[in-house]
């Protein structure tokens, strides 16, 4: 039974899972937290600006008392300071100018100090009264000495200033004394908040993690032991409340799996046997394809082994032809002399990318296939097709061998035999000719070159037996070209170079390279010995980034666009043409008359493994 869409396994709502739950619960702690710490940060920078707020007011009575003294020092008649007259001490003006600036320092408060007066608002009053009687009262008083007032004018002032500047210290310091106490008082809850929050986050994770965990360890515990009777109460909405009922589901599809056991494993021993029987039919006609017959046995052999599975009472196999064309080859079993079928079945003969035609049971009962059997029958078409199509290429890529076989004689059968036919035929013509005239001495002189024309055929013929022979043994191109340079040497008596690097810098070519390019040195030999008139020969291989050979003779050369006039002379250099085509390499051929000839095959890096 499928409960992949059961509702008992449906996610829980967004509100009960576990995840929203501590999710919710830490942010609430977090800020509850966050709150208090605040708070407290507040406190202890409204503590830190009062403290800044006293030291400043108590600097004022410091600075009244420095006015104070200023003035009787420099009072007219006091001395010889005295004398200054009207003018007035010189630090007066910076002495008030500094208490200025410390009463609106205080009033405004400096958030970079920290300094801060708090808001209360008796203290706001406090401090206005003594910033009014500073401003109002002493600095006149002050000012009224210095143009020649009596200093007690200032000094009668000073006693009631200070008192109200120390009220107003007094009142910053009580203020700050019950933020003092608020501040040991939040720091108290902060220690009674953790606490509590630890125990309460134990308690909640119990409650929602470590008990439902214990209660379905339980569970599968009494289930390991075979108790299949074991539930889980379903008393939650989140995610162990939907874990409770998937495993109840389990239980209940456990107790029904041990109830009908033996029917399951009945039903499932004969699905097995019935896909070992789809392979030992797979396997048993993949054998009998894989066999060298032709495609009339093929056919034959496929009907019998269909017949004896599939137990119809005849079966036919029609395929087209090779083109697409009509069938080609039809063939019965089963089917001589029999009457009509009533029932039959098709499937079809074909490959991937074709269809080849089609076979056919007959059934004189009726006969319905099950699906596993139409399936069966279909990938058998698959592979009756496969074979078929393996079997026809197999031909034609032997008669395309054999066609590049043929190619092969027909371009060793080039110029060289078939020049030296003609002359042979032109001389014997002039030979019969001259015997009618009884002319002895032009028969002695023809004779000796139908020897040598003889002679030279000959040799072409051997050369070409030894090219048709060639193979390529153990050591490869650089020994095969060193057997060719030798045989070369015994013939003609020509002085023959060979060098090479070993050939092992870059990749190795493929045995076909290997063959094309020996084959090219072959030719390019050949055409030497029949052509060239040369006294030596040098041949340079090389295979490091890029493989390259080169052969050069310093023979009479010729003129590349004469060959244009006489098709019959240039077969060798089309035959090595294609060739290094074949091999997918470029061939150069450079001459002129009087400078020799050089060759050079080149086969890049990258075309060595694509032949």
């Amino acid at each position: 039974m499928d409960h992949t869409n059961s509702p008992y396994l449906d996610s829980p709502a967004f509100r009960y899972r576990l995840s929203t739950r501590i999710i919710s619960t830490t942010a609430v702690v977090l800020m509850v937290v966050l709150g208090m710490i605040g708070w407290t940060l507040w406190l202890s920078w409204q503590l830190e600006g009062a403290g800044a707020a006293i030291n400043d007011t108590g600097s004022l009575r410091m600075r009244a008392n420095q006015v104070a003294i200023a003035l009787l020092r420099h009072a007219p008649g006091s001395g010889p300071e005295g004398a200054a007259g009207a003018s007035g001490p010189p630090d007066l003006d910076d002495l008030l100018s500094v208490q200025a600036r410390i009463l609106g320092r205080i009033r405004q408060g400096d958030a970079a100090r920290p300094l801060a007066l708090p808001h209360d608002p008796l203290i706001r009053a406090q401090m206005d009264r003594v910033t009014a009687l500073w401003d109002e009262r002493l600095v006149p008083a002050a000012r009224a000495v210095r143009t020649g007032e009596p200093e007690d004018v200032y000094q009668d002032l000073l006693p009631e200033f200070v008192a109200q500047a120390d009220h107003l210290v007094r009142m910053i310091e009580d203020d700050s004394a019950r933020k003092t106490s608020r501040l040991r008082f939040s720091q108290g809850m902060l220690i009674a908040m953790a606490c509590a929050g630890t125990l309460a986050l134990v308690y909640l994770l119990y409650l929602w993690i470590i008990h439902p965990v214990r209660r379905l360890q339980d569970g599968l515990q009494r289930m390991a032991r075979r108790e299949f009777g074991v539930r889980l109460p379903v008393d939650r909405r989140d995610e162990f409340g939907v874990l409770a009922r998937g495993f109840n589901r389990m239980a209940d599809e456990l107790q029904g799996l041990y109830s009908d056991l033996e029917a399951r494993v009945a039903e499932k021993t004969a699905q097995l046997a019935s896909q070992n029987e789809v392979l030992s039919a797979l396997y048993d006609m993949a054998t009998f394809l894989n066999r060298p017959n032709d495609i009339e046995a093929v056919c034959r052999g496929f009907l019998d082994r269909v017949i004896q599975r599939f137990g119809p009472d005849g079966a036919a196999v029609r395929l087209r032809g090779p083109q697409g064309d009509r069938a080609r080859i039809s063939m019965t079993s089963g089917l001589e002399g029999a009457g009509p079928f009533p029932e039959s079945a098709s499937f079809r003969v074909h490959t991937q990318e074709d269809v080849l035609g089609e076979f056919t049971l007959y059934f004189r009962e009726p006969h319905p296939l099950g699906a596993e059997q139409i399936h069966l029958l279909e990938t058998l078409g698959l592979h009756l097709g496969v074979a078929v199509q393996n079997r026809r290429l197999s031909g034609q890529a032997r008669q395309l061998a054999m066609e590049q076989e043929r190619n092969l004689v027909a371009q060793g059968l080039h110029d060289s035999i078939a020049q030296g036919l003609n002359f042979l035929n032109l001389q014997l013509q002039l030979l019969d000719r001259a015997a009618d005239r009884a002319d002895l001495d032009e028969i002695r002189e023809i004779v000796p070159l139908l020897r040598t024309g003889v002679d030279e055929s000959y040799q072409d013929v051997r050369e070409l037996l030894n090219n048709f022979r060639t193979q390529l043994g153990e050591g490869g191109l650089l020994d095969a070209a060193e057997e060719a340079v030798a045989r070369f040497r015994r013939q003609t008596g020509i002085e023959v170079s060979l060098r090479s690097d070993g050939l092992t810098g870059g990749a190795p070519l493929t045995r076909v390279q290997q063959l094309e390019a020996l084959f090219i040195l072959q030719e390019a030999l050949s055409n030497v010995r029949k052509h060239a008139e040369a006294g030596k020969v040098d041949i340079h291989l090389s295979n490091r980034t890029d493989f390259r050979m080169e052969i050069t003779d310093d023979g009479i050369g010729y003129d590349p666009d004469s060959l244009a006039d006489r098709p019959e002379g240039h077969f060798g250099r089309r035959i090595m043409q294609e060739r290094a085509r074949r091999m997918g390499a470029t061939l150069t051929v450079s001459t002129a008359p009087g400078q020799g000839v050089s060759i050079v095959l080149e086969l890049p890096a990258g075309q060595r493994r694509l032949a």
